[in-house]
C-alpha cells in the first residue's frame, strides 16, 4: 500500500543508490533505499507490538539512525513520534512521558540505567533498545492502514521549559512538510548539498532545520553525537560538507581554535547559527577567512525556518535574520497591536502551513500562542527600511529601567566588540530605585585583563546611559540550557552576586 505523505519511499525510487544517511563516528553509511526499507521493517515491527494510529512512540538516544527509522514508520502508520531530550533530569523525563502517554519507548544503551529508573517506565510500558536493531520485522504485512489526513499529528517535540514545564509541540504532516519545501525552495537547496548534523535530533534544530529539507531533496546528513570543534572541522572536510547549523556557544569554541585557524574549509557554501543571537566576533572570524556566516531565526513551533538571506548581502546587513521565505508570513506588532514601522520594535507574529497545531493537553497555551491565526512567538524583532528583519530578544527579557526600554542583545553585542570579552550575557534585575537594572555577566578570554570601569567607558561610546551595566558580574562560563543556550533564568540567580573586576 502507498502512502501520500511517505514522501522518503518516493525519494527512495529516485536516487535508490545515493548515500543518504552517514553516522560520522562510526564511518556507516546508508543509501535512501536502505533508509525506505529500514522505515518499511520498523513500521511493520511496530504495528506488531499494536501501535495504531495516534499511539505515541518515543525514543531516547543520542544522535542515531533510529531517529529516522521511527520517524518515518510512524509516517507509515499515522503513529506519532516523540524524540525525548535525554540531558533533562530524570523527574522532567518523567513529566513528559506522563504528559504524552507513550505506548512504547526506545532507548540507547547509554540510557539503559535511566530509563529503568523512570517511574513511567515502571507503569510497563513497550520498552526496545534500539542498538540492537531488534525492532525490524519484514515478515510481517503492514495491510490496510487507517486514512492519514495532512492536519494528523507525525511528531510532538517538547520545548526546553526554561520558564515553566516543557511544553509538547505538535507537528502535523504538514508542517514538517511545509518546512522542508520552504526551505528547500528559498535557501536553494540541492541534492549536491551535504550537513553536519551536531545538533540533537531532539531537537528541531536537529530534526527539521537541516536534516529533514536536506533528506526531501536528495542530498546527505552526516550526523555525529558529543560536539568537540576540532572532529568538527575535521568532519566537514572529510564529509565534503557545504551546509551547517550550529549553535553560538559551538561556533565560539570553533572560531577560538587553532584548527580554524589554520582550516581553509574548501567545499562549505555557508554557515548557519541558529537558537540565539550570535556575537559579531563570530561573524568577523569567518569574514577574515572569507566564508560566509549568517544567522537564521526559528522557533519549534514554526519549523523552525522562516526566514533567508542572500549570503552576497551577509556583510552589508550584520545580525540580519534575511527576509520572510517563500511560503510564509511574518509581521512585526507594537504593544498596542499597532503594525511597527520600520525600524520600530514590536513582537514578531508568523503564519504559515509550517506553524505547528497546537500544545498537546495544554489548550491554555495553544490558545495563546496562536491567537487571531498567527503564530505569536514572544521574540521582539524590527524591520529595516529594506525590508530585512533582525531578532532583537525575547519579549520577556526586555529590560525596563527607569521607564526606559533596554533591548539585551544591543548591550551584549557591544560589549562582544570588546578583544578581551569572550561570552556576554545581559539581563535585567530587580532593583527598588529603578524597577530593574542592567546587569551583564562577562566571559573573559583566557589571559585577558580588563575592569568594570573600562567596560562601561566602552559602553559610554556607542549606548544611552541608562543602558551602561550597572552590575557587571565576571563568571569563569555562562550558564547554558540542554540545546547550548545561555540560561538566562539561571543568571538571574546569580544576580545578588557581588560585582568583581579583573584588574
Amino acid at each position: 500500500m502507498e502512502w501520500e505523505f511517505d514522501w522518503i519511499t518516493n525519494r527512495a525510487k529516485l536516487s535508490p543508490h545515493t548515500v543518504a544517511i552517514v553516522h560520522a563516528e562510526k564511518g556507516i553509511n546508508w543509501t535512501y533505499s536502505e533508509v525506505s526499507q529500514r522505515a518499511a521493517a520498523a513500521a511493520c515491527w511496530l504495528k506488531k507490538q499494536g501501535i495504531v494510529k495516534g499511539d505515541r512512540v518515543a525514543l531516547m538516544s543520542p544522535n542515531h539512525i533510529a531517529y529516522f527509522d521511527l520517524l518515518f514508520a510512524c509516517t507509515k502508520l499515522g503513529a506519532i513520534f516523540v524524540p525525548i531530550n535525554w540531558r533533562l533530569a530524570s523527574y522532567e523525563i518523567d513529566y513528559i512521558l506522563r504528559d504524552c502517554t507513550p505506548k512504547l519507548i526506545g532507548f540507547h544503551s547509554h540510557f539503559a540505567t535511566k530509563i529503568a529508573e523512570l517511574d513511567y517506565v515502571k507503569l510497563e510500558p513497550i520498552t526496545f533498545e534500539i542498538d540492537q536493531e531488534g525492532y525490524f520485522d519484514q515478515s510481517f504485512a503492514l495491510g490496510e492502514e487507517a486514512e492519514i489526513n495532512e492536519l494528523d499529528p507525525l511528531a510532538i517535540l517538547y520545548t526546553g521549559g526554561t520558564t515553566g514545564k516543557p511544553k509538547g509541540v505538535v507537528l502535523s504532516h504538514q508542517s514538517i512538510i511545509w518546512n522542508g519545501l520552504n526551505t528547500v525552495l528559498s535557501w536553494n537547496l540541492s541534492k549536491e548539498d551535504t550537513t553536519l548534523t551536531y545538533m540533537p535530533l531532539f531537537h528541531t534544530g536537529g530534526l527539521n532545520a537541516l536534516s529533514i529539507p536536506l533528506l526531501m531533496v536528495g542530498g546527505k546528513v552526516v550526523i555525529a553525537s558529543e560536539y568537540n570543534p576540532i572532529e568538527a572541522i575535521h568532519y566537514l572536510n572529510q564529509y565534503h560538507c557545504t551546509i551547517v547549523l550550529l549553535v553560538p556557544t559551538m561556533y565560539h569554541m570553533m572560531v577560538n581554535s587553532d584548527e580554524f585557524k589554520k582550516c581553509r574549509f574548501p567545499t562549505m557554501k555557508i554557515f548557519l547559527s541558529g537558537g540565539a543571537p550570535c556575537s559579531l566576533e563570530i561573524y568577523k572570524a569567518f569574514q577574515s577567512k572569507g566564508l560566509t556566516f549568517k544567522e537564521g531565526y526559528g522557533l519549534t513551533e514554526a519549523g523552525p525556518n522562516n526566514f533567508y538571506i542572500d549570503p552576497d548581502k551577509v556583510s552589508g546587513k550584520l545580525g540580519s535574520v534575511g527576509k520572510p521565505m517563500l511560503f510564509n508570513i511574518v509581521k512585526i506588532i507594537k504593544e498596542d497591536g499597532n503594525p511597527a514601522m520600520a525600524d520600530e520594535v514590536g513582537e514578531l507574529l508568523i503564519k504559515g502551513n509550517h506553524v505547528f497545531l497546537n500544545y498537546w493537553n495544554n489548550p491554555k497555551a495553544t490558545e495563546e500562542a496562536l491567537s487571531s491565526a498567527w503564530l505569536h512567538t514572544g521574540d521582539l524583532a524590527k524591520k529595516d527600511r529594506d525590508g530585512y528583519y533582525y531578532i532583537v530578544g525575547r519579549k520577556k527579557e526586555m529590560i525596563i529601567t527607569g521607564g526606559e526600554n533596554v533591548y539585551p542583545l544591543e548591550v551584549e553585542h557591544w560589549i562582544s566588540e570588546l578583544p578581551q570579552v569572550a561570552e556576554v550575557a545581559v539581563v535585567g534585575l530587580s532593583d527598588q530605585k529603578w524597577g530593574e537594572i542592567v546587569a551583564a555577566f562577562i566571559v573573559l578570554k583566557e589571559n585577558e585583563k580588563i575592569t568594570i570601569e573600562e567596560i562601561k567607558e566602552h559602553c559610554a561610546h556607542k549606548l544611552g546611559k541608562y543602558k551602561i551595566p550597572k552590575r557587571i558580574v565576571f563568571l569563569d562560563q555562562l550558564p547554558k540550557t540542554h540545546v547550548g543556550k545561555i540560561d538566562k533564568r539561571e543568571l538571574k540567580k546569580h544576580g545578588d552576586t557581588s560585582s568583581t573586576s579583573k584588574k
